[in-house]
């Protein structure tokens, strides 16, 4: 900023203060041009009179503009129908204000401003006239004056323009910083559920097969060995499958420098094909290029029914409809989605229960059904007993909602509980498969 900017800053905030000083400086020179010395003191005192008049209203020009030009105006008419002499050096105090109340004032105050100008150039003619004056002084005096007032009011029409831009460009800088600033924190907010929904979903779902084949494992242990071997193993690779996902999304949150650490290891998410998570790297040989087999990206639904059929659970597998290739992020919600339903029949449902979890595949959209014939509406009322949703639930209608779906979760007729998830398909979306696609496929276990 150079020091002319910082001279109109520091003027901007002293207005009065500077109007004022520059005001009381110009009535001494004016005065002084407008004494008489040849004829006395007595004749100069009515001319000093009028310049501190015209002059001093201009203190408060910036800070009142349309007050300021008024009694400059009123003045100005006063000393033209009762003053000696016409024409003073403190009659440039009528272009000054002309100027201020077109850079400072309303729209309609420098309007009437100039149309009282111009015509205060035609009464000033009129005076001329009166006086005797010639008719090529009475033009000269008129078109002087009027083009006199016509420059002065350019120049404010010009400071105004250029002052509004840059009121507007202040204004728009400021409003694009408080978006900024809104549209950080909304993605901090969504940042932070999307965090906490995976850290519900990897924690709650581990843990749940966790407690329960350890709770199983120590029942059969002195009975049935073998099963209580099996438990462990369960218990070995859901805890791994949970650390994996753990080191994932923690990574997201690492504040050290990447390049000080090792390259961290990489899975697919549920619901994505690897051929499409696959990041080519600099080979140590030429690798001969297989093409992937086509495969629905149904959300990988197979690893959570078997690893629920692995803790003991029955569960049902049914698909209907010609399976579509879901968007990135699709297939991920409906893991997420069936996922969570089925932890909460783990948890809730009671004992020996039957899961059905049902893909239907339709033209516009895709639908999850999980239901089980456990306790259903009794389940609500132990635990918290509030009745109140778990963060499960909303963390399932939030993963519908970004892609337009909805999540209804409730008690069924005939007892149990049913959690169904509808989801839109994008025009784009193309069928995967062959005629045997279309046929409903159950799985029972």
């Amino acid at each position: 900023m150079g020091w002319y900017e910082r001279l109109v800053r520091w003027s901007e905030r002293r207005r009065l203060a500077v109007d004022a000083v520059v005001a009381a400086a110009a009535i001494v020179p004016s005065a002084i041009l407008a004494s008489d010395p040849v004829r006395g003191f007595g004749h100069a005192a009515p001319h000093a009179f009028w310049t501190v008049l015209l002059i001093a209203p201009l203190a408060w020009r910036r800070v009142r503009p349309v007050e300021s030009t008024a009694a400059v105006v009123v003045v100005a008419l006063a000393h033209l129908f009762t003053g000696t002499i016409l024409v003073l050096p403190a009659d440039l105090a009528i272009l000054v204000a002309l100027y201020s109340v077109t850079v400072h004032g309303p729209v309609w105050a420098h309007r009437a401003a100039v149309v009282t100008a111009l015509v205060g150039s035609g009464l000033l003619g009129a005076v001329v006239v009166a006086r005797g004056g010639t008719y090529g002084e009475v033009s000269g005096v008129v078109m002087l004056a009027a083009i006199l007032a016509t420059t002065s009011w350019a120049f404010g029409l010009v400071r105004r323009s250029r002052r509004e831009m840059l009121e507007a460009l202040r204004d728009r800088a400021e409003r694009l910083e408080v978006e900024r600033d809104q549209q950080a924190r909304i993605a901090t907010a969504a940042e932070r559920a999307r965090i906490a929904r995976e850290m519900h979903d990897i924690v709650a779902h581990s843990l749940s097969v966790v407690v329960a084949q350890a709770d199983g494992g120590r029942y059969a242990a002195t009975a049935d060995p073998a099963a209580a071997a099996h438990a462990l193993e369960v218990i070995s690779e859901t805890g791994r499958a949970a650390l994996a996902d753990m080191r994932r999304l923690l990574g997201v949150l690492r504040t050290s420098d990447p390049a000080d650490a090792g390259p961290a290891p990489r899975a697919p998410q549920p619901g994505m094909s690897p051929g499409r998570l696959v990041r080519p790297t600099v080979p140590a040989a030429p690798v001969e290029a297989t093409p992937l087999a086509e495969t629905p990206d149904d959300a990988d639904l197979a690893s959570l029914l078997e690893q629920a059929r692995g803790a003991g659970m029955k569960v049902s597998f049914v698909r209907v409809g010609e399976p579509r290739r879901l968007p990135p992020g699709a297939g991920l919600t409906l893991h997420r989605v069936c996922q969570e339903a089925l932890t909460n029949v783990r948890k809730h449902a009671g004992p020996s229960v039957s899961v059905t979890v049902v893909v239907r595949w339709g033209v516009a959209s895709v639908e999850l059904e999980v239901s089980d014939d456990g306790r259903g509406a009794a389940a609500a009322s132990d635990g918290s007993g509030s009745g109140a949703p778990g963060y499960g639930l909303l963390g399932m209608g939030e993963r519908a909602a970004l892609f337009g779906g909805k999540v209804t979760a409730g008690p069924r007729p005939g007892g149990g509980w049913r959690v169904r998830f509808t989801m839109p398909l994008p025009a784009g979306t193309t069928a995967v498969g062959s005629a045997a696609a279309a046929d409903d496929e159950t799985e029972q276990a």
